[in-house]
């Protein structure tokens, strides 16, 4: 049987609204915006309106728009053989695990694949319980670890965590970047301390690597696990391949990281990278997923770090950094740039809505945050810095 095809009829924006609005759930917020097509750190509208993407769909296209690497390696992968579930071997899984652990801090060695960040937090907390055989899980005022019954309930940032009641048992939360009141709710009931190393939602909060250093010292001295999520930070973001065993964390590496976002450029996938401590802990049938570690992700993950490593985009989002707090220094109404890499806060003496508007009327998007004076960078980590002058050059006239 010959498959029939048909060529898509092209819809203005507000065709594209009316439909979507019609038939899709309410989630965000949207831009008034249809995007299209995408290339390196541009994309295209219905309407034919080109954008410099300093966004990258929340921190999702690392490698920016389609870029070739990955796009060829989905496509051979898709002419071979789209899906199957891990309950078989396969060689472009069996590539991108070793490609991912290679790059991993020393001492994490083993991965479990799964399809988004909220799973890979869920995963993670469910593999601390595991291993310690406690239940307790603290986390932090101002983190955010997803929409799923376990992260929402982990999440203690705005009404994030109201909007998952009833929530499971057995979270409380700490102040991040505030070691003694980790010593007053961590104990012998504690399974692990989970957090994002900069937390990019509540407006890119951030901690000294001694906070990190005394973390790990408190979660060792009560038998607890470390967690680090880094959804966001992860995968080259930060101008490291992992904010976990960097200067920045002190050099503390966790006994798990959770990674999505970035990680496939764009295809959906997760995933948990873990020590000999916590995999010596996971039987058979411990854990599942029926899309996790799927042909097409693999292909796409492998693809990225390709990307990432052939195209030198870590040591870019180094000098993504240098370039905007220079540019942007002396700026009127900047108070000050908060962040690492290409995940960067800019914070502002008023609320920065306006000025989030104004840049997206002047062609480039960008993202606000729970403060309302912050506005979020996280832009693609091959951004040009000529498109980083634009960029300074539309936010300071």
């Amino acid at each position: 049987m010959t498959a029939r095809t048909s060529k898509t009829k092209t819809m203005d924006f507000n065709s594209i609204a009316e439909v979507e609005d019609k038939y899709q759930v309410a989630t965000y917020k949207k831009m008034p915006i249809a995007i299209e097509r995408g290339e390196g750190s541009w994309v295209w509208t219905s309407e034919g309106t080109k954008y410099l993407d300093l966004y990258g769909g929340h921190a999702v296209c690392a490698t920016g728009h389609s870029h070739p690497n990955v796009v060829k390696r989905i496509s051979e992968q898709a002419q071979r053989v789209i899906f199957y579930s891990n309950l078989v071997y396969s060689q472009i899984r069996a590539e991108a695990s070793q490609q991912l652990v290679s790059i991993a801090p020393a001492g994490l060695t083993q991965a479990f694949f799964c399809n988004s960040g909220t799973e890979a937090n869920e995963n993670a907390m469910r593999m601390a319980r595991m291993t310690t055989g406690r239940e307790k899980i603290v986390t932090f005022t101002g983190g955010f670890h997803g929409r799923t019954a376990d992260a929402i309930s982990a999440t203690f940032l705005g009404k994030y965590r109201d909007l998952g009641k009833p929530n499971v048992p057995g979270h409380v939360a700490a102040e991040f970047g505030d070691i003694e009141s980790v010593r007053k709710v961590i104990d012998a009931d504690t399974a692990a301390v989970m957090l994002e190393p900069i937390q990019s939602m509540a407006g890119v909060c951030e901690a000294e690597p001694e906070f990190f250093i005394e973390l790990r010292r408190l979660c060792d001295g009560n038998g607890a696990l470390l967690i680090f999520d880094e959804v966001q930070t992860g995968i080259g973001r930060v101008g490291e391949w992992f904010f976990a065993g960097s200067s920045f964390a002190g050099g503390v590496v966790p006994d798990i990281v959770t990674l999505a976002k970035s990680l496939g450029s764009g295809v959906p996938v997760g995933a948990c990278l873990v020590n000999a401590r916590v995999a010596g802990h996971i039987k058979l049938n411990d854990l599942g997923t029926t899309f996790g570690g799927g042909m097409l992700a693999m292909a796409a993950v492998l693809g990225t770090l390709e990307a990432i490593e052939s195209d030198r985009m870590i040591e870019n989002a180094s000098m993504i950094e240098s370039r905007i707090r220079t540019g942007l220094t002396g700026v009127p109404g900047v108070r000050s740039i908060k962040g690492k890499g290409c995940l960067l806060g800019i914070e502002f003496e008023e609320n920065c809505s306006p000025v989030h508007e104004r840049l997206l009327e002047a062609g480039i998007i960008t993202g606000t945050s729970s403060d309302p004076k912050v506005l979020r960078l996280l832009p693609p980590l091959n951004t040009r810095l000529e498109e980083i002058d634009l960029f300074i050059e539309r936010l300071a006239h």
